[in-house]
């Protein structure tokens, strides 16, 4: 969809980062564009009108003065989640709460201060641009318009209403989606793996659980206890949660437990600079491809997993591409038709 939309050159984000949450989801990312040395700007949605505002809450998350550390801890200490205690703690050290809550209630400005943070964390030279969202909130699940949210375009998709999302999509990327999902190559959801994630933490035992990320402060033995009688995922997911964890942040865990991932593992995550494995490009992005080898030799590019397997010898990146195969072979289960695996090794490139 993107290569036939304008754009040249499409990467994927390993795993890894791509279920993390919004901290480290940015910091993949800008750590990828860093290592290309080759990007001088990026860009990304948001709510706000000038990215200055956003900038101002990035810093102090970066820097991190005693003042807002005593009202974050002071939050915390209320029992309530990370991401409200956080936002509870800038709104009283901006001491301007009429102007704050609106930036820190929008979900892209959320993502996109942590983009800038990621930039300052990493001394990036990359200048960041702030596109306004206009239209349909991110949040929102009807169609009406010309411009509509992910969330329904995905809600209409699943109940086939493809007449309702045709005019708010590319022709193009309608035409893909709507042949993706005749072809029964769609997921609809956590669901579709709700077996596969009951039964992993059953086998699991509660110290296996609590070396999941995310996991603390006791939570394995509710996720255990829950697992144990459950059926269904949103059953365990409303014992589970509370003031302190957020659905979010059970389905994170959930996620991890599906794929196998450590808190060692999110931890390489956050100190290693990721491979960049391109997904797609066009004649203009080979030509990026070749510039990005001149610009960086070091850079691990991956055109081919079965070739990077076999002449890569560090074992952090082997550990999280081996996830990622892990990752493509599990959701294509939740496929109605054609579950195959291995696609990671099978399907090409793509070039136009």
């Amino acid at each position: 969809m993107a290569l036939l939309n304008g754009f040249d050159l499409v990467l994927e984000l390993p795993t890894i980062y791509s279920i993390s949450s919004a901290e480290n989801f940015a910091l993949g990312s800008i750590k990828i564009l860093n290592s290309l040395n080759i990007v001088s700007h990026i860009s990304f949605g948001c709510e706000a009108e000038d990215i200055s505002v956003l900038k101002e809450f990035a810093d102090i998350l970066y820097e991190q003065p005693e003042e807002f550390k005593s009202l974050l801890a002071h939050e915390l200490s209320k029992g309530i989640s990370f991401p409200k205690a956080r936002e509870n703690a800038l709104l009283m050290y901006l001491n301007d709460i009429r102007k704050s809550a609106n930036i820190l209630s929008s979900p892209n400005n959320i993502l996109a201060i942590e983009y800038l943070k990621a930039l300052r964390m990493t001394e990036s030279n990359i200048t960041a641009l702030g596109i306004k969202r206009i239209g349909a909130g991110y949040h929102s699940n009807v169609v009406s318009g010309e411009i509509a949210s992910a969330t329904a375009i995905r809600k209409y998709a699943l109940e086939r209403n493809f007449y309702a999302i045709d005019k708010v999509m590319p022709k193009v990327c309608y035409d893909i989606l709507e042949d993706d999902i005749k072809k029964g190559h769609y997921v609809k959801g956590i669901e579709c793996y709700e077996k596969e994630i009951m039964f992993v933490l059953r086998n699991m035992t509660v110290a296996q659980i609590a070396n999941l990320p995310d996991v603390s402060e006791g939570l394995e033995n509710a996720i255990k206890a829950a697992a144990n009688s459950c059926n269904t995922i949103s059953e365990l997911m409303n014992i589970v949660k509370s003031k302190r964890y957020t659905q979010t942040r059970i389905q994170r865990i959930l996620i991890y437990a599906l794929l196998g991932f450590t808190k060692d593992d999110m931890e390489t995550s956050k100190k290693i600079d990721p491979y960049v494995r391109v997904l797609g490009c066009t004649s203009k992005g080979q030509t990026l491809l070749s510039e990005i080898s001149k610009a960086n030799k070091k850079t691990p590019i991956v055109t081919s997993v079965k070739q990077f397997t076999t002449s890569c010898r560090n074992k952090k990146l082997l550990m999280m591409l081996e996830k990622d195969i892990q990752a493509t072979n599990i959701y294509t289960l939740g496929y109605e038709y054609d579950s195959y695996s291995n696609l990671d090794y099978t399907t090409k490139m793509l070039t136009y």
